[in-house]
């Protein structure tokens, strides 16, 4: 049996800035992969500040971003 995603795939975030709340499309996030965990990170622009919001990305936090569509870049080093 397969399973099929209908309609968009939202992801819960929120800005540190304003401390708004609010869900995001995967085409209004980036997802960051470095060498390291400080260069691993997504990024997305706040909704209600207009700021630019950068987080940190633990592994299962790639998991669902990739698995939910959000392009990915990744980073070399050297």
């Amino acid at each position: 049996m397969t399973t099929t995603l209908t309609g968009p795939v939202l992801f819960k975030a929120a800005c540190p800035d304003c401390r708004g709340r609010f869900e995001l499309a995967s085409d209004a996030l980036r997802l960051a992969i470095g060498a390291s965990s400080r260069t691993t990170f997504y990024s997305f622009t706040c909704p209600d500040c207009g700021n630019a919001v950068r987080k940190p990305a633990g592994e299962r936090i790639i998991e669902l971003l990739t698995g939910g569509g959000v392009r990915t870049l990744r980073l070399h080093s050297g």
